[in-house]
């Protein structure tokens, strides 16, 4: 569990507000559908200010994220005593501000999207160099499919909607192969 604060809570805080201030003037389904597309919009924008302001607004990308901060920290750990990590996000926008901070820290990492064409290739390159700590993978994109048994943790960084989804993703370190206990993380924010 992480605590947001400072400018990332006033904004998830004044987004809140805004969804609350949409829903309480639904008197009826007719009213609910009108304003359905906005409710939804905000619940994203609400999953988005957990992860990093940036992901609403670029011109946010200098404001802190207590998640990022949290991943960093436990990822830094991990590398120290010579444990390899796969980091899930659904957001591809917030795999390359994680991909930014690792580059800045000098933390070995492969990343995994939907618009990745050498999957097998950086598959091999996570199983057998173990100075890419870490392996950056769109839930949708890495959900399926891959033997990731280099590593023995995993991170949510966001949570999904199905959990069915989160146990595919936490199954690409349970193959065969596997020889140490696999840890899976869920980086929460507090009261959101």
């Amino acid at each position: 569990m992480v605590e947001l604060e400072g400018e990332q809570r006033r904004l998830y805080d004044a987004e809140l507000k805004r969804a609350r201030a949409q829903l309480l003037g639904v008197d009826s389904n007719r009213a609910l559908a009108a304003v359905r597309f906005n409710v939804l919009t905000s619940l994203l924008r609400l999953r988005q200010i957990c992860c990093h302001p940036a992901l609403v607004d670029p011109a946010h990308a200098h404001l802190p994220s207590a998640k990022l901060d949290a991943l960093l920290e436990r990822i830094e750990e991990l590398r120290d005593e010579g444990h390899q990590v796969l980091v899930f996000s659904q957001f591809v926008g917030m795999l390359e501000l994680i991909r930014d901070r690792l580059a800045a820290e000098s933390i070995g990492f492969l990343m995994l999207t939907g618009a990745t064409e050498n999957r097998a290739e950086l598959v091999n390159t996570f199983q057998s160099d173990p100075t890419k700590t870490v392996f950056l993978l769109s839930l949708k994109a890495a959900g399926f499919g891959l033997n990731l048994t280099a590593a023995s943790y995993v991170i949510l960084y966001d949570p999904w909607w199905n959990p069915a989804v989160e146990a595919q993703a936490i199954d690409r370190t349970h193959r065969i192969g596997q020889t140490e206990p696999v840890v899976a993380y869920r980086l929460l924010a507090e009261n959101t």
